[in-house]
Formats: structure tokens, sequence, C-alpha cells
């Protein structure tokens, strides 16, 4: 008398993976950072300078997304050094744009990337 073994169905629906809160993956070695808001600054007398009259683009943000790292000669990846929530400040002109949900970001490589604010 054999034996009846189960076979257990497998299922079609697809793994369950966490998902992230933000809706980009940037790829490689590249980060996506929220620009910190412009602030008016006071100069060393005391006059308040407006954000308008800079006209230059923020150099700092908050990193939202941050991409695998790059990949070596072999095709190992390097680990980014830059982690999600870091502060960091960046090249002014090394970056791209994006909006997402009428919401501004920039998309950074770590190579741009000039030093994490602690």
């Amino acid at each position: 008398m054999k034996k009846k073994s189960k076979v257990s169905k497998k299922s079609s629906a697809r793994p369950t993976t966490p998902k992230s809160a933000f809706k980009v993956q940037p790829l490689g070695d590249r980060i996506v950072v929220k620009p910190e808001e412009a602030m008016d600054e006071r100069s060393p007398s005391g006059i308040i300078i407006p954000d308008t009259a800079r006209k230059e683009k923020p150099e700092r943000g908050i990193v939202v997304a941050v991409g695998e790292g790059k990949r070596n000669e072999r095709g190992d990846v390097l680990s980014m050094s830059i982690k999600v929530g870091d502060t960091v400040m960046f090249s002014k002109y090394g970056f791209d744009e994006v909006k997402i949900d009428d919401v501004e970001y920039y998309i950074v490589s770590e190579s741009g990337v000039l030093a994490i604010i602690k």
C-alpha cells in the first residue's frame, strides 16, 4: 500500500517585498535629495538677505532614497556611504531636478556629494 504524498500547490502570487515610502528607486550610485527650504540669511552686520537676492540653487538637502551602489570591474557592488535621512552638501551644478507629486527633488551621484552634515 502506497502512501499518498501531499503535493503543495504553488501560489502564483508574487512574493511580497517591503515597500519603500518613496516612489522612486535611484540606480547605481545615485541618491534622491529633497532640498532644504530656502531661508533668509543674515549678514555679519545683521542685515537680512532674502532668499530671492541669492538666486542660487540650494546646496543642502535630506536624502530620501539611495541606490544600491556602484559596481566595480568584476561586477561586485560597492556599498554606499550615504544613508536615507542624512543631510548632505552637494555640488551646485551636479544634479538633475525632478518633480514627483508636485515636490521638487534632486538626483545626485554619490561623487557629487561634498559632505555629510552631522
